[in-house]
């Protein structure tokens, strides 16, 4: 399911309120351990793109 949702989450980074909404998605599905994953990712995936930033504020 992680590896899905890093799929979609790619797909749909041209839209920043799209992104926010995938990534509130997945934290809600994805198991504990994977949202652990998706946080590591998350953060480096966005370090080329700041208007995704803001989207780091759902897995607080």
């Amino acid at each position: 399911m992680f590896a899905y949702t890093k799929q979609v989450l790619t797909n749909v980074s041209f839209d920043p309120v799209l992104f926010c909404k995938e990534v509130e998605k997945a934290v809600k599905s994805l198991l504990p351990y994977e949202v652990d994953q998706l946080v590591d990712w998350l953060r480096t995936f966005t370090t080329e793109k700041p208007e995704l930033q803001a989207c780091l504020t759902y897995l607080e």
